[in-house]
């Protein structure tokens, strides 16, 4: 019982998750109406590094008089690292949420949300380039979601005439794949936290410097869009990045995937309650098919191992 419980908590963290990420969607449109993409990705991620930078700095101290000379100089060396592998997943995040945030100039929040989420889909197919085989069931899972991206994108008027602005996402898919594999390669060699807010500050500084050669940032602009570059910056960033944490502490990976993919979910519904952008009958199967591809995603093959061993074990 005691564990339900836990798993349970860990589950309605990475759902409350998804709600901050899936409405920051919201936050990245509104951002555009004022502010130029490399200026509002530039100074969302540096607050967000200032955030992390902020929590680091409080949690260290709280715990550095208990930490014996050996733990000390590994914290150290962990420092080093986080400070190289975050430099180089900033670069990647930098690619990825530039791409993303150009697609806001000619596509929805909530087409964007689902289209990023193809993210899941790349990651296999990088993975081929690897070595790494694909399930069966991922795909089938690719097959559903590309159709789900046909009804999402594609005008039946138009069948060969696809938005910039989807296109754009889907590149940011394909970028944030690559990140999520450079993640998973070199998130368990250095603290999480201290990595990724050394991958929003660099993600912060190129996004800046780009804002001085190809935009005309204007101070104005920016500080009357505060509402939601902070709410990128520090929910967006900051806060969920630290309730993803905590959650996954108390869920198990499957569960925690699907609640974090429902921030595409999420996205949608808040595209519609607050910016009044109400998905067609189209687009909302769309939606419908290619959130169900993602749950097939991660459920199917688990269940699949599972049929199949009680199939051999009744043999």
């Amino acid at each position: 019982m005691q564990k339900k419980s836990t798993q349970l908590k860990g589950a309605l963290i990475l759902l409350f998750t998804s709600v901050i990420w899936g409405s920051a969607f919201v936050a990245q449109s509104a951002g555009i109406e004022k502010i130029d993409a490399f200026t509002f990705n530039g100074v969302r991620s540096l607050i967000g590094a200032l955030f992390l930078f902020v929590f680091i700095i409080i949690r260290d101290a709280a715990t550095a008089k208990k930490l014996s000379a050996e733990e000390k100089a590994l914290r150290r060396r962990g420092n080093r690292n986080a400070l190289i592998y975050g430099s180089v997943l900033g670069v990647a995040l930098c690619a990825a949420s530039n791409f993303q945030q150009f697609a806001f100039y000619e596509s929805t929040p909530g087409k964007i949300a689902f289209i990023t989420a193809l993210y899941m889909f790349f990651v296999p197919l990088i993975g081929l380039l690897f070595g790494k085989r694909v399930h069966g069931v991922i795909w089938l899972c690719i097959a559903l979601a590309l159709v789900g991206l046909y009804f999402l994108c594609i005008d039946p008027s138009k069948p060969f005439s696809v938005n910039r602005g989807d296109l754009l996402a889907l590149v940011c898919a394909f970028l944030f794949a690559i990140q999520i594999l450079l993640v998973e390669k070199y998130a368990p060699l250095a603290d999480g936290v201290k990595i990724s807010c050394v991958e929003f500050a660099v993600c912060g500084l190129i996004s800046c410097a780009l804002m001085f050669i190809f935009e005309k940032p204007v101070l104005s602009d920016i500080l009357s869009s505060y509402a939601p570059i902070l709410y990128a910056g520090i929910l967006s960033t900051g806060v969920a990045y630290t309730l993803q944490v905590v959650g996954q502490k108390y869920c198990e990976a499957t569960v925690a995937s699907i609640m974090m993919c429902a921030e595409s979910v999420f996205a949608v519904l808040s595209a519609a309650l607050i910016l009044h952008q109400v998905p067609t009958a189209r687009e909302a199967l769309g939606c419908g098919i290619m959130f169900a591809s993602i749950i097939l995603s991660q459920v199917g093959v688990p269940l699949f191992n599972k049929i199949r061993q009680r199939i051999g074990t009744k043999r």
